[in-house]
């Protein structure tokens, strides 16, 4: 007798539950003109509620096709001067950012139904900062890793976008985009999810 055939993809996919966590509160009002601020107390709260490894991101690169590609990896340390994320000249990151030094970042804090977009140009930190970073690594992490392979980048973003999922599907979404002038601020109500 023949096996039923599985129920098709998009079946078993809309049969599973979405934006299960409990978001924080968030109060619209007296959001902070500096994005930087507004993500650190975010990251903050994603780390006091046990969310685990608030700190990793999805790193999104272009080819010399023009086509992006994902990875995943490490916050090393956001200000000012940037998101700060590491690894081999000589990979396939390197390359593509030698190659096109823009970029973008992805969080998803699920526990708490938030999720942070940041994108921009990508700078490289200093020698003495990207060989202080390779330092700080273990020794098993560093063996076989010349040192003038490893780079510090830092993402200098232009726009920014902090996004809380809500379960009637009208959630929030603060866009700090940057000009000659600074920071602006924008769409801090609720939105169908577009």
């Amino acid at each position: 007798m023949p096996k039923e055939s599985p129920a098709p993809v998009v079946d078993r996919l809309r049969a599973l539950a979405s934006l299960t966590g409990r978001a924080p509160v968030l109060a619209l009002d007296g959001l902070p003109t500096d994005p930087v601020a507004l993500f650190l107390e975010w990251l903050e709260c994603a780390v006091s509620a046990g969310v685990p490894e608030p700190h990793v991101m999805t790193l999104a690169t272009v080819d010399a096709e023009g086509i992006p590609d994902a990875r995943t990896l490490i916050l090393k340390d956001v200000s000012l001067r940037g998101w700060a994320f590491a690894g081999l000249r000589s990979s396939t990151k390197g390359e593509q950012l030698a190659a096109r030094p823009v970029a973008a970042l992805n969080f998803w804090w699920q526990p708490q139904v938030r999720a942070v977009r940041v994108r921009g140009r990508v700078e490289e930190a200093s020698p003495e900062e990207s060989a202080a970073d390779l330092a700080a690594r273990s020794a098993a992490a560093r063996d076989g890793v010349a040192a003038d392979d490893w780079v510090l980048w830092r993402l200098v973003p232009d726009r920014i976008e902090f996004w809380q999922g809500s379960g009637d599907r009208r959630h929030a979404r603060i866009v700090y985009t940057r000009d000659a002038a600074g920071w602006s601020r924008s769409g801090a109500g609720t939105e169908d999810g577009r």
